[in-house]
């Protein structure tokens, strides 16, 4: 798959980290919902059918379905990012900032652009979903889009000031002396690791989970999901799940020092672009290790950067936004959270089936 372009909006906005043990106070009360009813959002339902759509699309294309905990996780999962747009869609109405239909039309024709009817609808039935959803999910992600720029992208500036501290703190990343790579990953690993702290808390426990959770980030990245967002809430790379999965810049030379399979992808990539699931070996001992998603941010040739190069600034502007943004976004939700009434009725059925409800 080419993967320069996401074909398909997902529904799933920006996820924040979730509570369960909080999620479940909220929502101890399930004498009043109806046995489909998963969440209750200031009055409103999610029900089971909706999760289950999800679900699939996400597991869609995995050699073997999640099963016990992780299949329960996954629908965790999915249902906090349901219970956000719920939020941030409650939000838009008041705001008057809902998707309109021209809105929804223009972008369904963009996406649909690159590929025959024929194509395109194949790739919904692949993706397990009606081009109705599509178009229901295509108006939540354009409402929440509208909602966080108004909230949020609109009010942040950067200013000169801030662009020439920090390139003067960091003047040395732009003299380059060889052609360079600025690249990001998603991580999994085989095995679990003690010292993974993705937003979501979220670790492989063996290789069938790490092949599993590896597909199901592909499928959301696929699905037009922000590579950064996707890196925080599930990377297990300890190094670099807090920033996004960014490596920073690579020299042309170290690749060498890379796999194969890594190395050829990243030659092969645009910016902006992803590469498709890596098996990463340790180089030692030649075992597999886990998977990774590899993302080409940048390339650069070699050379000292000036502040005075637009290009610089461009790069250090967006950098900034993108940090200023990404701790916003984050203050935001919890902040909207905080003002509605959650009732998780399915993270509370987790506790109690497990004997360990909070009463």
């Amino acid at each position: 798959m080419d993967h320069t372009t996401p074909w398909f909006r997902g529904a799933a906005c920006p996820a924040l980290a979730g509570c369960i043990l909080l999620a479940a106070l909220a929502g101890c009360d399930r004498k009043s919902a109806a046995p489909d009813v998963m969440a209750r959002v200031n009055g409103h339902d999610i029900v089971q059918a909706e999760v289950q759509k999800y679900y699939d699309n996400q597991t869609a294309g995995s050699p073997q379905a999640p099963s016990g905990e992780q299949a329960t996780s996954l629908r965790l999962s999915i249902l906090r990012e349901l219970i956000d747009n719920e939020i941030i869609a409650q939000r838009a109405e008041k705001l008057g900032l809902l998707a309109t239909d021209d809105e929804v039309d223009r972008r369904l024709n963009e996406i649909k652009a690159p590929y025959t009817q024929e194509e395109f609808l194949n790739r919904l039935k692949e993706k397990k979903i009606t081009l109705d959803d599509f178009r229901r999910d295509l108006r939540r992600s354009l409402t929440v889009e509208k909602v966080l720029n108004k909230e949020i992208t609109s009010k942040i500036n950067i200013t000169d000031q801030d662009i020439s501290g920090y390139y003067n703190a960091h003047k040395a990343e732009f003299n380059l002396i060889e052609p360079q790579y600025r690249l990001a990953h998603i991580m999994v690993s085989n095995t679990p690791n003690a010292q993974v702290r993705n937003l979501k808390n979220d670790k492989a426990q063996n290789d069938a989970e790490a092949r599993k959770k590896i597909q199901m980030l592909l499928n959301r990245l696929d699905s037009g999901e922000d590579f950064a967002t996707l890196a925080m809430n599930y990377s297990e790379d300890p190094e670099t799940a807090s920033n996004g999965g960014d490596l920073g810049f690579t020299p042309e030379s170290s690749l060498r020092n890379t796999d194969t399979a890594t190395r050829e992808a990243i030659t092969k990539l645009k910016p902006g672009q992803y590469s498709g699931i890596i098996a990463v070996v340790n180089p030692t001992t030649r075992q597999m290790i886990g998977y990774r998603i590899v993302k080409v941010s940048a390339k650069e040739p070699a050379g000292q950067r000036e502040l005075s190069d637009p290009r610089v600034q461009q790069a250090i502007r967006q950098q900034l936004r993108e940090r200023r943004e990404q701790l916003l976004k984050a203050a935001y939700y919890e902040v909207l959270h905080n003002q509605a009434k959650i009732q998780n009725f399915y993270a509370n059925k987790v506790l109690n089936d497990s004997g360990t409800a909070v009463k």
